[in-house]
């Protein structure tokens, strides 16, 4: 008997080990310290972090995307929120909007989709191919196939693309410093998750639904100076109690 407890002792030591260090784990999780909406300097992007731009580069608003091609909310919010987000304020002029590449270390895929995307914007069409990884997640991202190649080349296809010198630029690698150059921006900025959204100098982290993305926007709406309107005449006086002060948007 005694031989018997000596042998399932060290057992016994590795399974209270265990359950410490998961304790510790859950407790570490609960009580560190959450990020949520934070402060950003809109000026700091680096030459090198190029971003994919949709719709107008002087609208009003300026919005930026970092996300990764193989996260389940970043798919969540492309394919739910996003094109209600579009028509709201791309179509409209209202905003321009600009993707950043964050590919993450634990989607096994996730670079070799940013690498399709980058040929597809060579010919123009990175936004078609953005919208048919996101949508088709499920079908080449690390679950589904250890070479998502063969897929991302059958959209290349639907996509109308030149199919060889899309191949061609997908098996060089060509655009992955750019996608490293995105990362990199993500991580400057201290981004911790995909996807997140910049708004009016706010950092918004997690898949946000259409209320609480226009809730942010309408926040910076309001939060810029009237415009003053035009004079209806040359010849108006140089002061009035009730003149209006000239306006503009902030950088």
């Amino acid at each position: 008997m005694s031989d018997q407890r000596r042998s399932t002792r060290p057992f016994a030591i590795a399974l209270g080990i265990i359950a410490i260090v998961g304790v510790l784990a859950i407790a570490w999780s609960v009580m560190r310290p959450k990020r949520g909406v934070t402060d950003v300097d809109l000026k700091a992007d680096p030459a090198q972090a190029r971003g994919y731009l949709l719709g107008d580069s002087t609208a009003p608003l300026q919005i930026m995307e970092f996300a990764d091609f193989e996260c389940p909310a970043c798919a969540q919010f492309a394919t739910l929120t996003e094109p209600d987000v579009r028509k709201a304020l791309i179509q409209t002029g209202k905003a321009g909007w600009r993707y950043y590449d964050y590919p993450l270390p634990m989607h096994q895929n996730t670079w070799d989709a940013s690498n399709a995307a980058a040929c597809a914007d060579e010919q123009g069409k990175f936004w078609e191919m953005h919208d048919m990884l996101f949508a088709n997640q499920d079908r080449w991202n690390g679950e589904a196939t250890s070479s998502p190649k063969d897929v991302f080349k059958g959209y290349a296809q639907t996509l109308g693309l030149d199919v060889p010198k899309w191949e061609a630029c997908y098996d060089a690698d060509k655009y992955r410093s750019r996608v490293a150059a995105n990362r990199a921006e993500a991580e400057r900025r201290h981004i911790e998750s995909t996807p997140t959204f910049i708004i009016g100098g706010k950092m918004i982290p997690g898949a946000l639904n259409y209320d609480q993305f226009m809730k942010y926007v309408n926040d910076w709406q309001q939060s810029q100076p009237a415009v003053a309107p035009n004079a209806t005449t040359s010849q108006a006086p140089a002061a009035t109690p009730n003149a209006a002060k000239p306006g503009g948007t902030k950088p």
